[in-house]
C-alpha cells in the first residue's frame, strides 16, 4: 500500500558539485549522502541526487515553461527575484521567467541540465 511521498530525484554527474549547487542556490540541507546517493531537503520535500558514475545525462526537450517530456520539479518561492540571484550565482541557467495574472514563475537548469521551476502563485 502506498504510504505517501518519499522523494523525487535527479541524476548528477558530480555529486559534490551538485550538493553545493542545491545548498547554495536553493538553500537545501543535506540529510544523507554517500558516493552514489544524496538526499537534500527543503520544507517537506526530499530531493534525491543520484550519481551517474560520470556518464553524461541526455537533455530532454525543454522551453521557457519547463520540460516538454518527463516531469519538472516546482518549488514554492516567496521572492523569485532574490532566488534568481542565488541560482545564477551558483551557476544555474535561466530558461524563462513569467509574471502572469496567476503568479510569478522562473524556470531554470541545474549544473547538469536538470529542469526545475520556482513559482509564487497568487491563488
Amino acid at each position: 500500500m502506498i504510504k505517501g511521498y518519499k522523494d523525487f530525484y535527479y541524476n548528477v554527474t558530480d555529486m559534490n558539485r551538485a550538493v553545493k549547487f542545491y545548498s547554495d542556490a536553493l538553500a537545501m540541507k543535506k540529510i544523507y549522502g554517500d558516493e552514489y546517493w544524496t538526499t537534500m531537503a527543503v520544507g517537506h520535500l526530499n530531493l534525491g541526487l543520484h550519481w551517474t558514475e560520470g556518464e553524461s545525462i541526455p537533455l530532454t526537450p525543454r522551453n521557457s515553461h519547463g520540460q516538454s517530456s518527463g516531469g519538472t520539479l516546482t518549488f514554492h518561492s516567496d521572492n523569485i527575484a532574490e532566488d534568481r540571484k542565488q541560482i545564477e550565482l551558483a551557476g544555474g541557467k535561466i530558461l524563462g521567467e513569467a509574471l502572469q495574472d496567476w503568479g510569478h514563475m522562473l524556470v531554470f537548469e541545474d549544473l547538469d541540465g536538470n529542469v526545475l521551476k520556482l513559482m509564487n502563485p497568487k491563488y
